[in-house]
């Protein structure tokens, strides 16, 4: 079984352009459901059944995990099923019928506009570390990318002078984003001062790198966001993609229109961009209630 699945990997990663985010993400499912099945004493693929599935889903409920993971799983496994079943290694598809569990999907926390002032505002100071804080942060709200697209970028795909930067995103999908001002400003001087200073002349690719000059990782992101967040005074829970939820909230709520915002983000399906809407309406029923004299 670990030989198919190392074949569907590279399928994923060759033939349809997946990015290692997604790969891990497909492995580790397909991982825990191969173990799965050898623990139920199934040793090749075509013994698996609809019901041994079924099986499957139930168990990653009885671990704890929520409706959404485990209808990521089910999609993890309905594409693995369907390679088998293109490449001739089994003759059914078990899991062709079988519905993905019903969730709930939750809103996107956005930050208020004087919460991200606030935020933008926190990284003090002259020193490489503050220099790229600041210009990651304007960076991130002023095109909406995901971190991920943030900690890979590199020189060749800024183009400061015309004012956007390329941005390559799931499935290394490439998009071209506008920089506002302020953010070009910023990492215009993050680029003259912080950077070489953090680099210390180890020739890193990437632009936004950490204290030893290596390319920042999401992680580092991660802290670095909420050191920040708490030094604002800022008390939600804070999220690597919070500036990105930000960014298209408050582009709605400003007028711009839904297809537009899509681009920006990089959305294969307008309907993942359409969550935001349901973000303006709760906060004008919030507005109505507050303020209206008859609430």
């Amino acid at each position: 079984m670990d030989s198919f699945l190392d074949q569907f990997l590279n399928f994923l990663l060759v033939e349809k352009g997946l990015s290692m985010n997604t790969l891990d993400a497909y492995g580790r499912d397909l991982a825990r459901y191969v173990g799965f099945l050898g623990g139920e004493g199934i040793s090749t693929l075509g013994q698996v059944t609809p019901a041994t599935v079924l099986r499957f889903l139930s168990r990653l409920k009885q671990d704890g995990l929520s409706p959404r993971s485990r209808a990521r799983a089910l999609v993890s496994l309905r594409m693995f099923h369907k390679f088998l079943l293109a490449e001739r290694i089994t003759a059914s598809n078990p899991t062709a019928l079988i519905e993905a569990p019903k969730s709930v999907r939750s809103l996107p926390h956005a930050l208020s506009m004087a919460e991200v002032d606030r935020l933008l505002a926190a990284p003090v100071g002259e020193d490489p570390l503050s220099l790229r804080d600041r210009a990651m942060f304007e960076v991130l709200y002023a095109t909406g990318l995901r971190v991920s697209e943030l900690v890979g970028l590199r020189g060749r795909d800024l183009q400061l002078d015309v004012g956007y930067l390329t941005a390559f995103g799931k499935g290394s999908k490439q998009r071209i984003v506008p920089l506002g001002e302020t953010a070009i400003v910023e990492l215009r001087h993050y680029l003259t001062l912080g950077r070489p200073a953090l680099d210390k002349d180890q020739g890193a690719a990437q632009i936004f790198l950490n204290r030893a000059g290596k390319g920042l990782t999401r992680q580092g992101f991660w802290k670095i966001i909420k050191r920040r967040a708490l030094e604002a005074g800022i008390l939600k829970d804070i999220s690597p993609h919070t500036l990105r939820h930000s960014f298209a909230t408050h582009l709605l709520e400003n007028g711009a229109d839904l297809r537009s915002v899509q681009t920006m983000l990089g959305h294969v399906d307008i309907s993942t961009t359409q969550i935001y809407t349901h973000v303006t309406r709760e906060r004008l029923r919030k507005i109505h209630e507050q303020c209206h004299p008859r609430r």
